[in-house]
């Protein structure tokens, strides 16, 4: 049986997020609300019965989605393709200092999804090796579950968002920014993903 749910979520605060820095394939830390925020998710995430997580490589995600895996006994698995938007140049840097270098290209990318930053990838690139994730498990021979977690970053979680709902390239900037550890329901009816929730997460 191929998922019918996939819930996407982002993790908790790094230090970056904290610093304003953007991050990227940068490993940054969760910091300790970034800890708690994942700790705080769980009774809520419990409730849709998960049967498999697949987090992204980077330990912000990867530690993010441990705190799940380890409170509820469900399985982990890590697949690169689930990185956030390599952001080239940009990685490392603040806004203000990507502006200063860089002027009026932050605007460019927040309005073109197929725009990438110096040296990175566009938010297009991006749905598109997420998008394989999500279509090996459709295809595998396996029974990966009813639910399936993905464990992932705001920018990726978006651009999925958008290429699994069918939106037109156009339209991906209309939708918003996911807040650390906040979440993206997705079920899968008649043979299309439709929106269930959007940046849900719990507050507090």
């Amino acid at each position: 049986m191929s998922p019918r749910r996939l819930v996407l979520w982002r993790h908790g605060e790094t230090d970056y997020n904290a610093a304003g820095r953007m991050q990227g394939h940068l490993d940054s830390a969760l910091t300790p609300v970034g800890w708690n925020q994942a700790r705080f998710a769980v009774p809520a995430l419990a409730r849709f019965s998960p049967d498999l997580v697949i987090a992204s490589d980077l330990s912000r995600a990867t530690d993010t989605a441990t705190v799940l895996t380890e409170a509820i006994g469900v399985p982990l698995r890590v697949d690169k393709r689930l990185r956030e938007t390599h952001l080239g140049e940009w990685q490392g840097l603040t806004g203000d200092e990507v502006d200063a270098a860089y002027p009026g290209e932050r605007d460019k990318w927040r309005v073109d999804a197929t725009w990438a930053p110096p040296g990175g990838e566009s938010r297009v690139d991006v749905a598109e090796r997420a998008t394989e994730v999500v279509t090996d498990l459709e295809q595998s021979a396996a029974d990966e579950g009813e639910t399936v977690f993905l464990a992932s970053h705001g920018g990726l979680i978006i651009a999925l968002t958008a290429r699994l709902m069918g939106l037109p390239v156009p339209a991906w900037p209309a939708l918003g920014g996911i807040a650390n550890c906040h979440w993206v329901e997705l079920a899968k009816r008649d043979g299309n993903w439709r929106l269930y929730a959007y940046n849900a997460g719990i507050t507090g």
